[in-house]
């Protein structure tokens, strides 16, 4: 395969810039977009919003492209979509994985899929209020999808780390620099994998998980790294939404390398490297807690080292694929601006300032609302 292409989803939150709370109003946000959107004929992905599981959530989307400034340039349009029809209603958007400040009980979207799924998973569900930045990377073939999943999952807690975006959840500090990958977790299906092998031991491992009630659908399939159910994708999953779009840029360059260099050692027969999945685990709670303050575990040695020392093997690691997309300049650049500061470091400077999580959430909807609008 030539360059491959990439695709971004984000889930943003609304919120209410007097209370700083999240406000369930995305049906309204939604419906302002329809009508008063960007009036392109035939619309792009980034004009356009999808409902989320809750009221106070909405997504957006990016078209597939060889060429990370094009999804740059998508990436902030698609803000500008969310951030207008907001604005239409009195709102703000703010991009961060989870909620930061205590507010009522999450309202569930009028949406059948999602309604059941929170009758099946109840607190589970409920409590599940997260936001994500979803990258997808083209594939040749499922067999290829399964031989990279297989191959880049104990690598995905570096992205955990470099994207980790949520220290405060519902008022509370909660000591870790991605929260949401704690929350995440309690989803049945959602996880670390071991090796599938093939594309029949996926199908199979997906198939059980359904018949158990742990996912509903394929849709719910919430495994670290999938393949997409209606693209020929492999979607990584893991990491927060970043208020700072070239940190999700960072983080697509990343996954398509890592997929690129394991589509190569896949086509190559190259032996896997196998993990058990509580040590894959292990791994991403040390990520999520510690972010790039500290120690991570280190794929190749299997021992703890420093973060910036483990951030550059993973660089080493997928040289070739990103010097082929033309992405090593950019993650040069963005390995040394995460470690100065990442998304978790400007939310804990924002409360030092203030001392109050209300700080934050301006912060928040300050720089998330100046990625759109000067642009």
């Amino acid at each position: 395969m030539d360059v491959r292409t990439v695709g971004v989803e984000e889930e943003l939150l609304l919120v209410d810039p007097e209370t700083r709370a999240v406000s369930a109003r995305s049906v309204e946000v939604l419906k302002a977009n329809r009508e008063h959107g960007s009036g392109r004929d035939p619309q792009t992905s980034s004009d356009q919003l999808d409902q989320e599981i809750f009221l106070h959530m909405v997504e957006t989307r990016t078209d597939p492209t060889t060429d990370l400034d094009d999804t740059a340039r998508q990436l902030v349009a698609a803000r500008r979509t969310a951030g207008e029809a907001a604005t239409s209603s009195g709102l703000g958007v703010i991009a961060c994985g989870v909620v930061p400040l205590a507010g009522t009980e999450p309202q569930v979207s009028p949406d059948e899929r999602y309604q059941a799924m929170v009758e099946i998973f109840g607190e589970a569900a409920l409590n599940g209020s997260t936001c994500g930045t979803h990258v997808h990377v083209a594939i040749d073939s499922p067999e290829e999808g399964v031989g990279v999943i297989d191959r880049i999952a104990p690598w995905l807690p570096l992205l955990v780390a470099a994207g980790a975006n949520s220290p405060f959840a519902e008022g509370q500090d909660t000591r870790y620099a991605s929260w949401r990958s704690q929350v995440w977790s309690r989803w049945p299906s959602a996880g670390p994998t071991e090796a599938f092998e093939t594309v029949g031991g996926y199908r199979e491992a997906s198939r059980m998980l359904q018949m158990t009630g742990a996912a509903r659908d394929d849709g719910m399939l919430y495994y670290d790294a999938r393949l997409s159910a209606n693209q020929p994708t492999v979607e990584v999953r893991v990491v927060d939404a970043c208020t700072d779009p070239e940190d999700v840029l960072l983080v697509a360059a990343l996954v398509r390398g890592l997929v690129g260099t394991a589509a190569r050692e896949w086509a190559d027969e190259q032996p896997l490297d196998r993990w058990r999945a509580a040590l894959l685990r292990a791994g991403h709670w040390r990520a999520a807690r510690m972010g790039l303050s500290n120690t991570l575990v280190h794929p190749q040695r299997r021992e703890l080292a420093p973060a910036r020392e483990v951030l550059e093997a993973l660089v080493d690691h997928v040289r070739e694929a990103l010097a082929d997309a033309g992405d090593l300049d950019r993650v040069a650049e963005g390995v040394d601006r995460v470690l100065r500061a990442g998304g978790a470091t400007r939310q804990r400077a924002a409360y030092e300032r203030g001392g109050r999580i209300e700080e934050v959430v301006d912060d928040l909807l300050a720089r998330t609302e100046a990625t759109w609008k000067a642009a």
